[in-house]
């Protein structure tokens, strides 16, 4: 497609409500998969993956783990509701806020618990974005991790969200078994499929298993306002990869085996990393947004979940296979009656 600008309406597709996954199936690993490549489509199983990829294979996991980043609070009359979506600092976090026209600079809100009993975390405005963004200093007696954990709510996406109630399941079914470094106000959930079993007969189908970590941020479920993908403009996420990692996966890219991303988040950090003097070690924010005519240099594969229409998430598979091949997909798993989106079921894209 070149680097003409992208209708962001090219990205649009038919997707009935029901489809949408409102818990995830247990156990994880029976969740659905739809492996396709440029000219095949077939129906297996999550647990299936064993079979279904190569010894040598490399799957890249990434091992952040979601914090409960949603608080509630009050402002006189008005309900104050944040979303964390980026740490700057022990106590500083920038935020996404329904109701941002409420605050003012210097503005001190108490966050209770989730049954609104008093809490131990309040925040203090410090300064507010153009794009609706609030940034804040958290005060509590409680190192701020324990005071959040206290107050803070886990932060389903919205179209699961808005159709019920955030409750105690959520705070396993919503994280990763392989969860390590707290920091991502969203999980990424590719990974939600795997459970310990599934590992260990990867382990000992020769499948190699490695690691990186970047924080998931509230502005991966933002809605892509622009009319043309080069008008959208990605919110920062903070990631890394250490030396040791990244010269694994240039080994196995120069001995042709496959480096299959699990999930967006994964890739998006395998190709923030890239430059022509890898491998190195990488630490930073990325803003990549990857659509059509994106040059793929270290992932050759993607384990992903089903996405929003005019996504950038959708808009990424489309990189991947070409347009028209995920359109098809697409049509294949909504005829087929696959879960969409964050528990729902997976799709296995190999380009």
């Amino acid at each position: 497609m070149g680097t003409c600008p992208l209708r962001v309406a090219d990205f649009d597709f038919d997707l009935p409500p029901e489809r949408i996954a409102l818990r995830p199936v247990s156990p994880r690993d029976a969740a659905r998969l739809l492996v396709a490549t440029p000219d095949a489509l077939a129906d297996r199983i999550v647990r299936d993956l064993p079979d279904v990829l190569r010894a040598g294979d490399v799957l890249v996991f990434n091992d952040t783990r979601v914090i409960p980043a949603q608080l509630a609070g009050h402002k006189h009359d008005a309900k104050i509701r944040v979303t964390l979506h980026q740490r700057l600092g022990n106590r500083e976090w920038l935020s996404f806020v329904k109701n941002a026209k409420r605050l003012r600079v210097g503005d001190r809100i108490d966050f209770g618990g989730p049954d609104g009993a008093p809490g131990d975390l309040t925040g203090v405005v410090l300064a507010k974005g153009d794009d609706g963004s609030v940034r804040w200093h958290f005060d509590s007696a409680l190192p701020f991790d324990e005071a959040l954990a206290a107050a803070g709510q886990m932060p389903l996406p919205p179209y699961i969200s808005s159709k019920r109630a955030v409750d105690a399941q959520d705070l396993s079914d919503y994280q990763t078994v392989y969860a390590d470094k707290p920091g991502a106000v969203a999980a990424p959930t590719a990974g939600l499929h795997f459970t310990p079993g599934l590992l260990a007969r990867l382990d000992a189908a020769g499948v190699q298993r490695e690691t990186v970590t970047l924080h998931v941020g509230a502005g991966t479920f933002l809605p892509v306002k622009a009319d043309d993908t080069d008008d959208h403009r990605m919110h920062a996420e903070w990631g890394s990869i250490d030396a040791a990692t990244a010269a694994r996966l240039a080994a196995a890219k120069a001995e042709g085996r496959r480096v299959i991303a699990v999930g967006t988040t994964s890739l998006r950090l395998l190709e923030s990393a890239w430059s022509p003097d890898w491998p190195h070690a990488w630490a930073g924010d990325t803003r990549l947004f990857i659509t059509p005519g994106f040059k793929f240099a270290v992932v050759g594969g993607l384990l992903t979940n089903f996405h929003l229409p005019k996504s950038t998430l959708f808009m990424l598979v489309s990189a991947l296979m070409g347009l028209e091949r995920m359109r098809a997909v697409y049509a294949h798993a909504v005829a087929a009656e696959y879960r969409f989106y964050s528990y729902g079921d997976a799709s296995l894209l190999l380009p």
